[in-house]
């Protein structure tokens, strides 16, 4: 397994970790320009079974420059949501190399994490016949309840800090949410270019104390947090599945979350968690009230939290994947193992 990955200050050209070569090129900002090049310039007479694309953000265009097998993994495509990010240059460049999906890829199989994101591949004009869906896993050794509920009733958002993210929005509803519940408190996991900027919005509406920002904090932290919370509060407009709401439910923790592409998928609306429309504060600080006053409905909740969650293994999620990758270099999964796969180069 050679992977192609984006260089960072400090990060060696080459390294090897867990047996995985790793070839370093570029940096964050030019990774899809850069690690093509390197492909052909560091790994040229190297052979194959097949190229593993990471479509996050910005596609590599694998199939223009690699004769090996292509399997295209997609978290989630921006579209137009790219534009609550970032500036519309920025937004016009990331659509721009997003149509070109349909046209480089159109004979690449696909591995999505969701529904939603087979959906919107379709839509963009793959064939549904060449995606299959996997979802992500969840290390249940970590993620499990490890603190009882805290004393105050207390809503959870944990994931990056940035404008795409709806965390404004659920600053608006937590104001709203303590006018019925006036010793609610709020905790932000995480860290991100945004964070003074929420912060100063905070302040604002007169949150203080009754807000935290905690910023990034070790795994056994996050866990806690989440395990303390009454409810957990995801308002993103649009995510690959979610990961963190099913994190939230194996820790013993409803979901109130935007009614999302991703979401949609990995919240289970009135079994795992309650759904609502995105950008709207009102419905967001009504569900959330809901959660945190109503002892019976967090409770049928949160044991439906749970054993949603348990559903969802990382040895699934391999199992699964690796038979996508066996039909992609042509092996019958029934009767390879694992090891017939003899090499393969990532790009990330």
């Amino acid at each position: 397994m050679t992977w192609l990955a984006s260089g960072f200050p400090g990060g060696a050209a080459e390294a090897e970790i867990d047996g995985i070569r790793i070839v370093r090129a570029g940096d964050w900002w030019n990774a899809n320009h850069a690690l093509p090049a390197a492909y052909r310039r560091r790994l040229a007479g190297e052979r194959f079974d097949a190229v593993i694309e990471d479509i996050n953000k910005l596609p590599f265009l694998a199939p223009r420059w690699t004769n090996a097998p292509v399997l295209a993994v997609v978290p989630h495509l921006f579209g137009t949501t790219v534009f609550a990010e970032t500036a519309w240059p920025q937004g016009l460049y990331v659509l721009a190399h997003e149509a070109l999906i349909p046209l480089v890829y159109r004979d690449v199989p696909f591995l999505a994490i969701s529904e939603s994101t087979r959906d919107d591949l379709v839509a963009r004009g793959i064939p549904a016949e060449h995606v299959s869906v996997v979802h992500c896993g969840l290390d249940h050794a970590r993620f499990r309840p490890t603190a009882p509920k805290a004393a105050r009733p207390t809503v959870a958002f944990v994931g990056r800090l940035r404008k795409y993210k709806g965390v404004d929005v659920l600053l608006d509803a937590f104001a709203r949410v303590r006018r019925d519940v006036p010793d609610a408190e709020l905790d932000v996991i995480g860290d991100g270019p945004y964070r003074a900027t929420l912060e100063a919005r905070a302040r604002q509406l007169g949150l203080g104390a009754e807000v935290r920002f905690h910023g990034f904090v070790p795994a056994e932290r996050k866990v806690a947090l989440l395990s303390a919370a009454h409810v957990s509060a995801c308002p993103s407009p649009k995510e690959g599945w979610g990961l963190t709401v099913v994190e939230s439910n194996a820790c013993g923790t409803a979901v109130v979350a935007s009614r999302s592409p991703g979401l949609v998928d990995s919240v289970r609306d009135g079994e795992t968690g309650l759904l609502v429309p995105h950008g709207d504060a009102g419905a967001l600080a009504g569900a959330l009230v809901s959660v945190l006053r109503d002892d019976a409905l967090r409770a049928r909740l949160e044991s439906g939290a749970l054993a949603w969650a348990a559903t969802f293994t990382w040895d699934r999620c391999a199992d699964e994947a690796h038979a996508v990758l066996e039909r992609v270099v042509g092996i019958v999964p029934a009767a390879a193992p694992r090891a017939a796969v003899r090499g393969a180069v990532g790009a990330f």
